[in-house]
């Protein structure tokens, strides 16, 4: 596994709470109870921060799974 993928996978396990083993193609917004409108911001803001980037608004709004955000993040030449 690559540095980039442990990180987006700590971010979403520190953000939520959550296991690894809940890291996944099932994971999308609002599938669990951690993953409301205000645990994305958090999890965007982690993002911007541990990645150095800043988000487009509309990547934020399409972020809306785990394997989505890696193609999302791609766009900003973040490699997994």
């Amino acid at each position: 596994m690559n540095d980039n993928k442990d990180k987006y996978d700590n971010i979403f396990q520190e953000t939520f709470s959550i296991e690894r083993n809940i890291l996944g193609k099932d994971l999308e917004y609002q599938s669990i109870e951690q993953w409301d409108s205000v645990g994305h911001m958090g999890l965007m803001a982690a993002l911007e921060e541990a990645f150095d980037i800043f988000l487009e608004t509309d990547d934020i709004i399409d972020f809306s799974s785990y394997n989505k955000g890696m193609l999302i993040l791609g766009k900003y030449d973040i490699k997994f």
